[in-house]
C-alpha cells in the first residue's frame, strides 16, 4: 500500500514532486516543494527563451507534474514547452483552482495551485493531442476567413451601388 505524507494542511502529499503556476500576461510565477529549492517560489518572464528556463529548472528539480490555471491563451506556450519536456500538465479551471478567498498575490496563488496539485485536488481540462489542436486551429482559421470573405463582398457590392454600378441586377453572385 502506498504512503502519503501529509502537509501543514493536514491533506495528503500524493505527488511529492508537484509544481504550480500562476500564469500571468507578462510573467509567471511559480511554487515547488520547500523541500525541492532553496527559493521554492520563483518568477519567469513570459517569453520563450524564460520559459525553456522555467522547464530545465523545474527537470532539474525532478518535478513530475505541473498545475496552472486555463487563463485566456497565456497557458499555450507554457503548456506546450511542459509536455515537450516529459511533465504531466494539469490544466485547471480557474474558477475551481481559486475559488479559495483571500489569496491575493500571485505568489499566493502559485503555491496554493502547487499543494491543490501535490495532493491530487485540481480536475483536468480537457485539452486534445497536438495534431488535433493544429486541425481545430486550422479549421477555425478557414471559418474566419469564410467569414471575412462574406464581410468583404458586402463591402464591394456596397461601393459599386455607391459608384451607381447596379451589377446585382445583371449578375446574381458579385
Amino acid at each position: 500500500m502506498k504512503k502519503f505524507s501529509s502537509g501543514s494542511h493536514g491533506l495528503p502529499v500524493i505527488h511529492s514532486r508537484a509544481a504550480g503556476i500562476d500564469i500571468g500576461s507578462r510573467f509567471h510565477v511559480i511554487a515547488v516543494p520547500a523541500d525541492l529549492a532553496e527559493a521554492p517560489v520563483r518568477t519567469f518572464q513570459a517569453f520563450t527563451a524564460d520559459l525553456e528556463r522555467m522547464a530545465d529548472w523545474l527537470v532539474d528539480l525532478g518535478i513530475t507534474t505541473v498545475a496552472m490555471e486555463s487563463t485566456g491563451v497565456y497557458w499555450i506556450p507554457i503548456y506546450e514547452i511542459l509536455e515537450t519536456h516529459g511533465m504531466h500538465v494539469v490544466l485547471a479551471n480557474a474558477r475551481g483552482a481559486l475559488a479559495v478567498p483571500g489569496r491575493k498575490t500571485d505568489v499566493n496563488d502559485a503555491q496554493w495551485i502547487q499543494r491543490l496539485n501535490a495532493c491530487v485536488l485540481l480536475r483536468d481540462s480537457f485539452h486534445p493531442d497536438r495534431e488535433v489542436s493544429a486541425l481545430r486551429s486550422y479549421l477555425r482559421l478557414r471559418e474566419r476567413h469564410l467569414d471575412y470573405a462574406a464581410a468583404h463582398i458586402q463591402h464591394m457590392q456596397k461601393a459599386l451601388t455607391h459608384m451607381n454600378l447596379q451589377l446585382h441586377h445583371v449578375m446574381s453572385d458579385v
